[in-house]
């Protein structure tokens, strides 16, 4: 089942288009990569979920309900966690977390009991500061606590690495890995690393339209396979070796990638560095990175 299905849907905001005609669904249990460079849509996308912002066209679906503006219906099913969550200062965790289930009407012992658990997922059991002085890798973490306080059926993180150290990233990242298996994540994000360390399947925004949609592997398979990188022993035999190949490109001092996309090619490419008395140490068939794919769909 799909818990999330955004469908035909467009948003202007006087005479500059930020959506145009974007569908994609998010199945269950699965890290969902919302990919786009800054300004691409992404919050406007999250906004129009959480039924803050009207679409000009188009439906949006969140465990096969409508969602319609103005009313928070659906978002009994959604736990959000924004770009820069914002916190009473004077609380300590289990204060605010208390707060929050209150305010949702959560019975006093279930408050008790998650709030509990879900201090010791995001490593903040032992500590009793006010929030005043948190770091912004533990505000992000006390914020995904907050987001999964009711056991939401989709989780939605709005860039929660961007501004964080690479400690901080790893642990937010563990974290949203390890919630998918009780609650679906869509995360947007400019940062392809984040993505291809804990996401199943993505969505490249560019220009208010999906770009490309798929699994990894299928986003990865578009263009599998079609380079290859050889290393040299010695810097001169890559410099030989740019002399006799057309289309050959000097990444380092002794390697060199070129474009091999069928098995009669890397033959070929065999044979003259065979007929030519050049010895290599590797010849290693590449994988596309999303930052390739990426950058392939921003430069069109």
């Amino acid at each position: 089942m799909d818990i999330l299905e955004i469908s035909h849907v467009s948003k202007s905001f006087g005479s500059n288009k930020i959506i145009e005609d974007l569908s994609f669904s998010v199945p269950e249990h699965s890290v969902f990569g919302f990919i786009g460079k800054n300004g691409a849509g992404k919050t406007t996308t999250m906004k129009m979920v959480l039924g803050l912002l009207k679409p000009d066209a188009g439906e949006l679906f969140v465990n096969g309900e409508k969602v319609r503006f103005g009313q928070n219906t659906t978002n009994r099913y959604i736990g959000y966690l924004p770009d820069v969550p914002e916190f009473y200062g004077f609380l300590t965790p289990r204060e605010y977390l208390k707060m929050c289930g209150e305010i949702t009407d959560m019975d006093k012992a279930r408050i008790k009991e998650r709030s509990e658990e879900l201090l010791a997922l995001v490593g903040l059991e032992t500590v009793n500061k006010r929030i005043r002085g948190f770091s912004r890798g533990m505000k992000q973490r006390l914020g995904i606590a907050q987001a999964l306080l009711n056991q939401p059926r989709l989780l939605i993180c709005d860039e929660p690495t961007s501004a964080l150290d690479p400690v901080g990233r790893k642990e937010i990242l563990d974290i949203l890995h390890s919630v998918k298996e009780h609650t679906t994540v869509l995360f947007s994000t400019h940062i392809l690393s984040d993505v291809e360390r804990i996401c199943d399947r993505i969505a490249f925004l560019h220009e208010g339209k999906i770009a490309r949609k798929g699994t990894m592997e299928e986003i990865k398979n578009i263009r599998k396979g079609d380079s290859i990188e050889i290393e040299f022993f010695r810097p001169q035999d890559a410099a030989r070796f740019l002399q006799i190949q057309e289309g050959a490109v000097q990444t380092e001092r002794t390697k060199v990638v070129l474009s091999a996309d069928r098995q009669t090619d890397i033959l070929t490419i065999m044979k003259q560095l065979s007929e030519n008395h050049i010895f290599i140490q590797r010849l290693e068939q590449l994988e596309p990175t999303l930052e390739d794919l990426f950058m392939e769909v921003v430069r069109k």
